[in-house]
């Protein structure tokens, strides 16, 4: 069980008892609880009501309110920008080839790639980088957008290559440089910047690691 779903049975015992350094505890052991499935010496309150858990994950400025500085410092402790930036990155240009290449094969561009880019580099950068700073955020916002414009470009060089009949990489390595930005500018529209900015705002937003108020009991 977890401390979570033991605190259900907490919370609604007699025996239960506040500590300032554990949180709820049992008054008879002096300690949290430990029990699998039923506690023995569970014994109801009945003047109890309790509401149920918010299993949504909290907004960072909420999370850092309900934090302890002594929690939020442990938490700080295991960060890790680089592998976050890291997995950020690979995940990025992953999506940017796929985005190129469903591009090329469906003879459109969907703009909707943008978005699961975006997720994608979030999670990725919160699993692997367990962020709570603001560079986590920042970081997944601009290797969202940057993939995107590298998807993008992607998929313009995979149509001159079909039309000049010439493999991907050779048309990458033969590719005029010069006209970078005046092509990417050419074939750039309005609903690009919307899903530009969305992607911008998930990479930003699920970079940060996520917890819920179960979350939180747990951390007690």
């Amino acid at each position: 069980m977890t401390r979570e779903e033991r605190l259900q049975f907490c919370k609604k015992c007699t025996n239960r008892k506040m500590d300032m350094q554990q949180g709820l505890i049992c008054s008879l052991t002096g300690e949290k609880a430990t029990f699998e499935g039923e506690c023995p010496d569970f014994n109801l309150d009945e003047t109890v009501t309790i509401q149920p858990v918010n299993t949504e994950p909290l907004e960072q400025d909420e999370l850092r309110f309900k934090l302890s500085n002594d929690v939020l410092e442990k938490l700080k402790l295991e960060q890790r920008l680089l592998p976050g930036i890291m997995a950020g990155l690979v995940i990025g240009l992953v999506g940017a080839i796929l985005w190129g290449l469903i591009t090329v094969a469906t003879g459109y561009q969907i703009g909707y790639m943008a978005i699961a880019i975006g997720a994608g580099v979030g999670f990725g950068i919160r699993y692997f980088g367990k962020g709570l700073d603001q560079v986590f955020g920042i970081a997944g916002g601009v290797i969202a957008v940057l993939s995107c414009f590298i998807g993008n470009f992607l998929s313009i060089i995979g149509f001159f290559a079909n039309s000049e009949g010439v493999g991907l990489v050779d048309t990458l390595l033969l590719f005029d440089y010069a006209y970078f930005f005046p092509v990417m500018s050419e074939t750039f529209s309005f609903m690009d910047i919307i899903f530009y900015g969305i992607a911008a705002y998930e990479g930003y937003k699920f970079s940060f690691r996520s917890f819920t108020e179960a979350d939180l009991a747990d951390l007690k």
